[in-house]
């Protein structure tokens, strides 16, 4: 009996160790810290593990590090009841700061009610609304964002597409999940921007090479199908897209009549009825028009984004976001921004059509980069003498086959799939980079069957692209974050 009884312990000691040499043969240079974050009053405890993971390829060749931050939290006794959700953002060449710091991590920066950054060097407080409460959170960042980084002798080009990071990524979750024994716990994705793109992709991929099956995706400022915002000759659906987020641009900086000045709602509503309509048919017809059609499309465009119809008329009636950013406060030498169009920037060249800054980026990727260097050193307790890039130059980058990547039919054929998967996609109103319009295009365009519709939900935010920066639109994208990890 007592031989049986060492031997049960021998086994267990023995299978512990195996699991911590499994994590530390994939991870490399991990610190582990403890932490705690109050949620609707209550402290919740934390584990933070910050560093790399192994990145392995088809051949067994490890041929990078990806950095990552793992917040778990503690006295979890069934890791089968507490989800755990992957996240990262966009770009291309985008770390997974924004969503960290800005909306699901421990910790978020100090931001103007507005949604614009304070003065240098910013601050870090107790984030209120982080998800933490709701699930364990993996952050991850692509080869060639932040510390990620190509072993020597690999080629970190190698890792830049489409494919490229949807394969990585996908494997990253996969070994993640094996090392940190995940497998039987409810599993999420949260993308934001490319990041919706290629969340997309990573679930087709982890259906069909690991017949992992995920229990949600969250899809926040969506770039499902690229054609609805490259502004490119002979393309007309961005100029459609975009035109509601025009009007409630213009709207917001007092540029329309006072009749479409009283209820944002209806005037976006009517708006959306135009670009869909009057104007679609137009953009359809191009040469077709008369003049004197061409003119009077001009007027109601104008009327609903604040432009003057001449300059619309002469625009060939395709005014692209960069041209509007610069021309609707032209008259005040102020542009308007391309991630958050209520933020505005004194203009350095009065004289181009072209907008080159962004005050919703360059003020916000610089409390970022800030505050997140800052973070991971002094309460993450993690060395890195690497620079840490916030957006890195990841050129060239590889989209995939032909003109305008669309990965709609993915998502279609994945909810198909695993019909017990929910989508939520979530958008801000005054966000020109990808507009909810374009979101709406491609959601009306998944061509779901009925019976699969409802699980797909969508929330927009009286916000930007990052619209938890602006401090009413992070308490109802909490909400609605509670709201979808509490949906059966």
């Amino acid at each position: 009996m007592v031989k049986h009884i060492f031997l049960v312990v021998f086994i267990l000691i023995q299978i512990q160790l195996f699991s911590q040499d499994s994590i530390q043969n994939l991870t490399k240079n991990t610190v582990v810290t403890n932490g705690s974050v109050i949620i609707n009053g209550k402290p919740i405890a934390y584990t933070a593990t910050t560093g790399y993971l192994k990145y392995i390829d088809n051949t067994g060749k490890h041929t990078a590090n990806m950095f990552f931050v793992y917040y778990s939290k503690n006295g979890v006794t069934d890791i089968s009841k507490r989800p755990i959700t992957y996240a990262f953002n966009g770009g291309p060449g985008s770390t997974s700061v924004w969503l960290h710091l800005g909306a699901l991590g421990p910790k978020r920066i100090k931001m103007s009610e507005l949604g614009d950054a304070l003065t240098p060097p910013y601050e870090l407080i107790n984030n209120e609304y982080s998800w933490l409460d709701l699930t364990d959170i993996v952050f991850i960042d692509p080869v060639g964002t932040g510390f990620s980084q190509a072993e020597k002798n690999e080629k970190s080009t190698d890792f830049y597409g489409y494919d490229n990071d949807v394969m990585a990524v996908s494997e990253f979750i996969r070994l993640f999940t094996n090392s940190y024994k995940r497998w039987s716990s409810p599993k999420y994705l949260v993308g934001e921007s490319y990041g919706t793109t290629i969340a997309v992709g990573i679930t087709k991929y982890l259906i069909d090479e690991y017949g992992m099956y995920l229990n949600g995706i969250s899809l926040v400022s969506c770039a499902l199908t690229f054609q609805t915002f490259r502004e490119v000759y002979g393309n007309d659906l961005p100029y459609i897209c975009s035109l509601p987020a025009f009007t409630a641009t213009a709207l917001y900086h007092n540029k329309l009549n006072v009749s479409l000045s009283t209820n944002i709602k209806e005037t976006i509503a009517k708006a959306e009825d135009f670009a869909l309509n009057g104007y679609a048919t137009a953009l359809l017809k191009a040469d077709l028009l008369s003049p004197e059609k061409k003119m009077d499309i001009a007027k109601q465009y104008a009327e609903f984004t604040g432009l003057n119809a001449d300059y619309i008329y002469n625009s060939n009636l395709r005014v692209p976001s960069y041209r509007f950013r610069k021309e609707l406060l032209r008259d005040k030498g102020i542009s308007v921004g391309r991630f958050d169009s209520r933020l505005t920037i004194h203009q350095e060249d009065l004289i181009t059509d072209y907008e080159s800054n962004d005050p919703s980026y360059h003020r916000i990727m610089a409390a970022f980069g800030t505050s997140f260097n800052a973070y991971v050193r002094n309460e993450l307790q993690y060395t890195n003498n690497l620079p840490f890039k916030v957006l890195s130059d990841v050129h060239p980058w590889k989209f995939g086959d032909g003109k305008f990547l669309d990965v709609t039919g993915d998502l279609r054929e994945s909810i198909i799939k695993n019909p017990a998967m929910k989508v939520w996609v979530a958008n801000g109103i005054y966000d020109l980079a990808t507009t909810y319009f374009s979101t709406e295009y491609a959601i009306h365009h998944l061509n779901l069957p009925l019976d699969l519709k409802p699980n797909l939900s969508k929330t927009y935010y009286m916000a930007g692209h990052m619209m938890y920066l602006h401090t009413p639109s992070l308490i109802e994208f909490k909400k609605d974050a509670v709201n979808f990890y509490n949906e059966k």
